[in-house]
């Protein structure tokens, strides 16, 4: 992704809460990388996945018209619940790797969307984050 002007304060600078934002991006993709639609999904059975936990570390900022990677990948999976490590990076313009900017570790759980009460994963769904 890119960073826009609407991502940036008055110096150019992502704004801190703008990380959740892509995070937040990075999850939904990943999720329907792995076949899981989620708008399906609650139709299906009538659960959704909420942000429960959160913990992030800023290094470096993200400045107007970087190219960033952000990334998704499962820490751990629970009954009813996954923690979910991402990072953003900046692409750079030669061949070095991506530069770490900032990290997090995000709990997600899985809940009924009426009640919004924790409920077991879909085995189906639990089954795409175990290797």
């Amino acid at each position: 992704m890119r960073v826009y002007w609407e991502d940036t304060d008055a110096g150019g600078i992502v704004y801190h809460a703008n990380y959740l934002k892509f995070f937040e991006r990075a999850r939904t993709e990943w999720l329907r990388a792995l076949g899981i639609n989620q708008n399906a999904l609650r139709e299906q059975t009538g659960g959704v996945f909420v942000a429960s936990d959160l913990s992030i570390e800023y290094l470096r900022p993200a400045r107007l018209d970087d190219e960033l990677l952000v990334t998704a990948a499962a820490r751990s999976t629970g009954q009813a619940s996954l923690v979910i490590a991402q990072q953003a990076l900046r692409k750079m313009r030669d061949p070095s790797p991506p530069e770490l900017l900032c990290e997090a570790s995000v709990r997600i759980g899985w809940v009924n969307a009426a009640t919004l009460k924790p409920t077991r994963l879909p085995s189906h769904v639990l089954e795409k984050f175990r290797p």
